[in-house]
């Protein structure tokens, strides 16, 4: 899970899917991460942590790491929130291969859209809302696709 500065979507993203793998005894790993050196290391953004902690998924003990090249290598599938995200992982792929595994993640649920789901970071509390509601949809789908060996 890949967005700016890896405080707010792709955290609550990586919390949901976490929630849900568990909840549903899958073997998968799931990490997020963004390109932004300013929160490196932090916490996610507290109201990104209080609207998880509304639907009692905890994400707290996440910290904002950087995306990096490696990241290729060690997951199937790359997930961004925007179209800016999907440019800055572009651009560190190494091959055709590793372009192929990045995707906007709403593309799970409405194939071919390219819908973004919106930075909530300036916006208010009602907007990490929103950003919860298409999150949990997408992985609500990614889960179906999982369950039945659809996405490898």
């Amino acid at each position: 899970m890949v967005c700016l500065g890896n405080i707010c979507r792709s955290p609550l993203a990586e919390g949901i899917l976490k929630d849900k793998v568990k909840k549903n005894n899958l073997d998968v790993q799931v990490d997020s991460c963004g390109f932004e050196y300013d929160h490196l290391g932090c916490q996610p953004d507290y109201r990104a942590i209080e609207v998880a902690s509304h639907y009692n998924v905890d994400i707290t003990d996440q910290k904002a790491r950087l995306f990096s090249p490696a990241n290729f290598d060690l997951y199937d599938k790359i997930l961004v929130m925007d179209k800016n995200n999907y440019r800055m992982v572009a651009e560190k792929a190494r091959s055709e291969s590793d372009l192929e595994k990045v995707d906007l993640i709403m593309n799970v649920v409405k194939p071919g859209s390219n819908l973004q789901v919106p930075d909530p970071y300036f916006g208010r509390k009602e907007n990490f809302h929103e950003t919860w509601r298409m999150l949990d949809q997408a992985t609500d789908k990614i889960i179906e696709l999982l369950k039945t060996r659809a996405w490898a």
